[in-house]
């Protein structure tokens, strides 16, 4: 008897945990790839469309989207590809700890949000263990210093958490009815084609010289990675979702010191076991 099938929960959890290792690469990945922003993102969405089509097509995964449901997706796209744009921003303007652990205040004001615009339920527990987040990101994160690129960065990062918690609320309500890979599909078209001009305005001649970085952005970390995450919205909500993938600092951080050298500190494995304790709470709790 396989895992999956003797407890699914289970299943589920080490599912949305491996989602969360493949999508932490984006830190490491957007400091690596060195090419203008806009132009990274459009060539992610652009590879990883091809890649999701030609799944999709591969395991005879439908495409067809209601009519009701063509604004939400539509929205989806665009906060998807905001938050992409201003995370990557935050990467390049500090490291890959301050970047991601930024980020990773979207489950606190995901969790803020969700009972506001789905109607669900507010819960004491998910303020509390918001909190334990933030405090695990206040040591991970090297003190602020006002008009440095460092509290810009965490300013952009905070940004592109917004945008990310109301890209997965905008989807909640519709991934029971479609398949994760096919509204990913749909949102790389959308942020392909937003960002598709960009290639007339920014230089473009280290495309070639990055195709490894870009391909494996756009294959582990987009059309892997957060398939899944968006897979897990169908067993989670989407505030127990968030908290449970604050993980992924943790592991961006331990892949951007061995790929970067970028050594965190103390103080940031401290953070990191606050985060990853909410993380243990969380799945405790909704295994319960």
């Amino acid at each position: 008897m396989n895992l999956s099938s003797k407890n699914p929960h289970i299943a589920h959890l080490l599912e949305i945990n491996l989602a969360m290792l493949f999508v932490s690469t984006s830190g490491a990945l957007g400091r690596f790839i060195q090419l203008p922003v806009p132009i990274t993102i459009a060539s992610r969405a652009i590879l990883a469309f091809f890649i999701l089509y030609f799944f999709c097509k591969w395991k005879g995964i439908s495409l067809d989207i209601k009519k009701k449901d063509w604004l939400p997706i539509l929205m989806s796209g665009i906060f998807m590809g905001l938050h992409w744009l201003t995370y990557f921003y935050a990467l390049k303007l500090s490291n890959v700890a301050i970047g991601m652990l930024s980020l990773f205040t979207y489950p606190v004001i995901t969790s803020l949000l969700e009972p506001i615009l789905l109607k669900t339920k507010f819960l004491k527990i998910h303020l509390l263990l918001g909190i334990m987040v933030l405090a695990g990101i206040y040591f991970l994160v090297p003190k602020f210093e006002m008009g440095n690129s460092y509290a810009l960065a965490v300013g952009v990062g905070v940004l592109s958490a917004l945008f990310y918690a109301l890209r997965n609320l905008v989807l909640k309500a519709r991934v029971k009815n479609y398949n994760g890979s096919a509204l990913m599909c749909y949102q790389m078209v959308i942020v392909g084609g937003l960002l598709f001009p960009a290639f007339f305005f920014f230089e473009t001649d280290g495309v070639s010289n990055q195709w490894k970085g870009l391909l494996t952005l756009a294959l582990v970390t987009t059309a892997i990675g957060h398939t899944l995450f968006l897979n897990s919205f169908k067993y989670f909500s989407i505030t127990t979702a968030s908290i449970i993938s604050s993980v992924q600092p943790v592991y961006g951080i331990i892949i951007g010191a061995i790929f970067l050298a970028e050594i965190p500190s103390i103080m940031t494995i401290f953070g990191g076991v606050l985060i990853l304790g909410s993380v243990v709470i969380e799945s405790v709790r909704t295994y319960r």
